[in-house]
């Protein structure tokens, strides 16, 4: 991923700490049913990493099944196939019983570009219909959906989002990326659109970028965290971001999160498996869960102990 990618130079001098929580957030985990225990993923981007083999694929796996040896090592894909691609419900049940070895595995898919970037969500139907006539082929390994807008969709088409969202089924949750600089320096923006989800009951996605802090809005419209981490290839500041990440992931279970999806990205993904590992780690240990850790070839193989 290149979004808020900084020179090594620029490295040292950013200013990883995350931001306060907002009041917004704090009133969302608040009303939040707190019975039932927070449900724990993380995962990478892609599975088609040939860089993986040799590391967590067996040596000479063949590309077409890569999918079938990502999935013993994470229980979530943030799926970006979905985005330059509407693909049938052939191919994805094809996907899906790759995924049926593991029990946990969710397919979180990214809305396609023709929606989004394309079309900017106007006369997007055709498209949406196509789109979720193909994911729902997933069934129970469908996670949430992603819409991810682009850099230059600006607080001017909240009429436009404000009017795709409403028509999007309710029966699957749907998580949104602001990207345009204007939807969090302004504050009049800012609450419309958060308010916005809250009402719709829309998640917003919450990305470390090291040249986009403003990204980190922290606002949190339902009781479910999607973050997209993007590190600088294990720089030893990925590690601390990590750890203060699973503190305010910790800090939100007690105030009533039910979820958080964390998907780890790199400017050079080939490091992403370590650093995944790193994370869920910290997460067993500081939320007691139980979450199974990438294997790494050489190391234990045990499967989902």
């Amino acid at each position: 991923m290149e979004f808020g990618r900084v020179t090594d130079e620029e490295l040292p001098f950013i200013d990883f700490t995350l931001p306060p929580d907002q009041a917004f957030t704090k009133e969302t985990l608040a009303a939040a049913d707190k019975s039932k225990p927070l449900q724990v993923h993380v995962g990478c981007a892609k599975w088609g990493r040939k860089e993986w083999v040799g590391k967590i694929y067996p040596p000479k796996t063949k590309d077409a099944n890569f999918l079938d040896e990502y999935v013993k090592h994470f229980n979530c894909i943030e799926l970006n196939a979905t985005f330059y691609q509407v693909y049938g419900p052939d191919t994805i049940g094809k996907w899906k019983q790759k995924a049926d070895t593991n029990p946990a595995f969710k397919f979180c898919p990214k809305f396609s570009q023709s929606i989004s970037h394309i079309r900017r969500l106007k006369n997007a139907e055709d498209v949406t219909t196509s789109y979720y006539e193909g994911i729902m082929a997933f069934g129970d390994k469908l996670g949430p959906l992603f819409l991810q807008l682009s850099d230059n969709f600006t607080p001017k088409s909240l009429p436009e989002l404000t009017a795709y969202l409403e028509q999007l089924p309710t029966d699957v949750p749907v998580f949104v990326e602001l990207r345009h600089k204007d939807w969090f320096a302004v504050p009049e923006n800012r609450d419309a659109v958060f308010n916005l989800f809250k009402q719709l009951n829309i998640g917003s996605i919450l990305t470390d970028a090291t040249g986009r802090r403003d990204c980190l809005h922290m606002m949190l419209p339902t009781p479910h965290a999607f973050i997209r981490f993007v590190g600088n290839s294990l720089h030893p500041t990925d590690y601390a971001r990590c750890d203060e990440w699973v503190d305010r992931i910790a800090d939100w279970k007690q105030q009533g999160l039910q979820s958080v999806w964390f998907f780890m990205h790199q400017h050079d993904e080939r490091y992403s498996p370590e650093l995944c590992d790193y994370v869920i780690e910290k997460l067993n240990a500081k939320l007691n869960v139980n979450v199974h850790r990438p294997q790494f070839i050489g190391k234990d193989k045990g499967l989902f102990d």
